[in-house]
């Protein structure tokens, strides 16, 4: 029973932040515009202060665990094989074959995985899971672009150099995650007063974050195919946490890195999803419902994660 507690204590509040969102968001208290501006204070402001200050003020070798990034990065591309080729002999239609397959490995590690990973164990799993989103955020954008772009080929949809450019190199979050790293692995000192400034202006991201979640969270956007939406969760939620857990194991991944690795691929499917859908002809209503139905079942499956975690039977 005292375990189960330690489990709802981790997980319980991050959903209930998400549900102060949603709340806020009822009662007009906030609105969509509101849930925009802070969507995007957060991506290209509040968010990559945290990862560098985080990254940048730890000890970068202890930290840092090859294995885990290896492992999590070929567990990514495995999910992103399985499900676009499962897409492929179900003759999904262009604009979803690219969205289920987006929603079934690109997770909502920034919002939600760090969230979770913070209240697991606290600042030290926080930055570990910066560290680790920081290599991996590359190749999920890679990867998604690819799944988005591959079933419209022929039709004329091109993007140009500047567009791959924004995705895989001047993406926020990537250039926070590289500047705190070499921040960290040059043992730069960071002085008291900048130290300071980011404490006070890095405390808001989570918080914001979550409720960000929980404002733009609608269950009139849980429509359309229910099957394929189901589909899709399912693997973001399980499978790609099964296949982790397989690759930690082979790699020898062990302690608090073996647990992050799990959780980090157990986050619902992001929010992102929904905006490149739409950027690159995929099916937008599809790529909302996924996220909104991952994100409800992630309050279930996280909780049977770390109970699993916790008791030993992973």
């Amino acid at each position: 029973m005292a375990l189960f507690v330690e489990i709802l204590n981790i997980v319980l509040p991050v959903f209930i932040v998400i549900g102060l969102g949603t709340l806020l968001r009822r009662i007009g208290l906030i609105d969509i515009n509101f849930v925009q501006h802070t969507n995007r204070l957060v991506y290209y402001l509040a968010l990559p202060l945290l990862l560098f200050y985080k990254i940048g003020t730890a000890n970068f070798s202890a930290n840092f665990n090859i294995k885990l990034v290896v492992a999590s990065i070929i567990g990514i591309a495995l999910l992103f094989l399985i499900s676009f080729g499962y897409a492929r002999l179900r003759q999904y239609p262009a604009e979803v074959h690219g969205v289920f397959s987006q929603g079934s490995f690109r997770g909502n590690i920034a919002y939600v995985g760090l969230a979770i990973a913070m209240n697991a164990f606290g600042e030290v799993g926080l930055t570990r899971a910066g560290i680790l989103m920081g290599f991996i955020v590359p190749f999920l954008n890679f990867f998604a672009i690819i799944a988005l772009l591959l079933p419209h080929r022929g039709s004329g949809n091109h993007t140009g150099a500047r567009f791959w450019l924004k995705q895989l190199i001047l993406n926020p979050l990537i250039l926070a995650s590289a500047a705190g790293i070499i921040w960290s692995f040059l043992a730069i000192p960071l002085p008291l007063i900048a130290e300071r400034s980011l404490q006070i202006t890095t405390g808001m991201t989570l918080p914001l974050a979550l409720i960000a979640i929980g404002g733009g969270f609608s269950l009139e956007k849980l429509k359309g195919d229910i099957v394929t939406t189901f589909l899709a969760s399912t693997g973001k939620l399980i499978i790609l946490p099964l296949i982790t857990i397989v690759l930690l194991k082979i790699f020898g991944v062990t302690g608090m890195d073996y647990s992050i690795g799990i959780l980090i691929a157990a986050t619902p499917a992001a929010t992102a999803n929904y905006i490149m859908a739409a950027e690159l002809n995929g099916d937008a209503e599809l790529a909302g419902s996924i996220v909104m139905l991952s994100t409800l079942l992630s309050a279930l499956t996280y909780t049977i994660i770390l109970y699993l975690l916790r008791s030993g039977t992973l």
